[in-house]
C-alpha cells in the first residue's frame, strides 16, 4: 500500500514545473520520501543478507540514513545551514526520544516489562555521549575565540577524530566480536530473496528517487516556512528527520509490538549513532567543497541532546523496558517540540 505514494514523486516535479503553491510541491516531496526511504531500507537489507554478517553489518550501517544524507546534502548547497544542524539535532532526539519511547509504550501495553542485552546498548549509549560531548565543544570554544575561521579548524578536527572512532566502532561491531564469537552459537545465516542485479536497481533508482524529492522539499523549505508561520528551524529539527527515518522508524516500533525490544531498541541507536559519529562530521567536511560549517550548536539543542542522550543511556542500561519509560520519552521529546516551536528564526 505505501507503493501508492510513490505516485507523489511525479506530483511533486508536476507541481515545481506547473508552478503550483509551494506548499503542494513541498507536501507531495515529503509523501514520496515515504516509500523510497523504506525501498533503499528494504535493499540494504537484502544485501546484506547475501553479504553475510561482517559486510551486510557495515552496508546497513552506511546506507542507514541515506535519506537523512541527502536530504541535508541538498540543504547544505542550498545554504540552509540551520535547516542542516536543526535535521542533525533532531535526528538523534527524535530515534532517542521518539522512536524508542513509542516502541517501549507500544511493546509495553502489550507485553509489559520487554527485557534486552545490555551490553550492545552500553556501546552505543558510550557513543552517544562521545559524539554530544564532542557536539558541544565548538560551542563552548566559540564563547572563548570569536573567530569563526577557528570555529571550522576545530569542528574539522572533530570531525576527522569522530569519523575515526566510529571506523574502529564498525570494525569491532561487524569484524572483531564475530571473531572472538569464533566458536558459539551463531545465528544461521540467512540468504537474500533478491538478485544482486534486483538490489542493486531498487537502490540505486530509490536514491535517485529520494535526491529528486529531496531537491524539491529542500527547495520548497523557505516559502513554505513563511506561508505556514514555522520558522526554518523547527521544520529542519522536527520535520525532516521524522521523513527521512519513517520506514526504520516503524519497523522499530512493529518489532517491539512483537516482544523483540532488542531490535526496535537496536534501530533507535543505531540510526541516532550514525548520525551523530558520521552524518555529521562527514557533512562538516563535504562542507568545505560547498559552503563550510562548523560543529556549533544551539545551547538549547545541546542542552536537549545531553538531555536524551543522559536518558537514553539510564533507560537502556537496566535491560528493560515498559510502557511507563515509553511515556516518559515522549513527554520529554513533546517538551523539546514546543520550546523549538516558539524558538524565534
Amino acid at each position: 500500500m505505501l507503493n501508492v505514494l510513490l505516485l507523489a514523486l511525479p506530483i511533486a516535479i508536476g507541481s515545481r514545473l506547473l508552478h503550483w503553491p509551494d506548499w503542494a510541491t513541498f507536501a507531495a516531496a515529503a509523501v514520496a520520501l515515504l516509500p523510497l526511504a523504506g525501498w533503499i531500507g528494504r535493499a540494504t537489507e537484502e544485501a546484506a543478507a547475501r553479504m553475510g554478517a561482517g559486510l551486510g553489518g557495515l552496508m546497513n550501517a552506511t546506507f542507514g540514513n541515506a535519506a537523512e544524507l541527502i536530504l541535508t546534502l541538498f540543504a547544505l548547497k542550498a545554504g540552509l545551514l540551520d535547516v542542516v544542524k536543526a535535521s542533525l539535532t533532531g535526528s538523534i532526539i527524535g530515534n532517542t526520544l521518539l522512536v524508542l519511547g513509542l516502541s517501549a509504550l507500544v511493546g509495553g501495553l502489550r507485553h509489559g516489562t520487554q527485557k534486552f542485552p545490555v551490553r550492545p546498548t552500553g556501546r552505543h549509549a558510550a557513543m552517544m555521549i562521545l559524539a554530544v560531548s564532542a557536539m558541544a565543544l565548538p560551542a563552548v570554544f566559540a564563547t572563548v575565540v570569536r573567530k569563526p575561521f577557528v570555529r571550522e579548524e576545530v569542528s574539522v578536527g572533530i570531525s576527522i577524530l569522530l569519523l575515526a572512532t566510529y571506523g574502529a566502532y564498525l570494525y569491532f561491531s561487524y569484524f572483531w566480536k564475530r571473531r572472538e564469537d569464533t566458536g558459539r552459537a551463531a545465528p544461521p545465516e540467512t540468504r537474500g530473496r533478491w538478485s544482486v542485479r534486483k538490489i542493486f536497481a531498487i537502490l540505486g533508482a530509490s536514491v535517485v528517487g529520494t535526491a529528486v524529492a529531496g531537491e524539491l522539499l529542500v527547495g520548497a523549505i523557505e516559502p513554505v516556512s513563511k506561508q505556514l508561520g514555522l520558522s526554518r528551524f523547527f521544520i529542519g529539527l522536527i520535520v525532516i528527520p521524522i521523513l527521512g527515518n519513517v520506514a526504520e522508524n516503524y519497523s522499530a516500533i512493529v518489532f517491539a509490538s512483537r516482544n523483540k525490544m532488542d531490535l526496535a531498541l537496536s534501530i533507535a541507536a543505531n540510526s541516532s549513532t550514525q548520525i551523530a559519529v558520521f552524518v555529521a562530521p562527514l557533512l562538516v567536511l563535504v562542507s568545505l567543497l560547498i559552503r563550510p560549517m562548523d560543529l556549533t550548536f544551539q545551547p538549547i539543542e545541546l542542552v536537549t541532546l545531553f538531555a536524551s542522550s543522559a536518558i537514553f543511556a539510564y533507560i537502556s542500561l537496566d535491560g528493560e523496558t515498559n510502557w511507563l519509560e515509553g511515556i516518559q520519552l515522549l513527554a520529554l521529546y513533546l517538551i523539546a517540540a514546543v520550546a523549538f516551536f516558539f524558538l524565534p528564526g
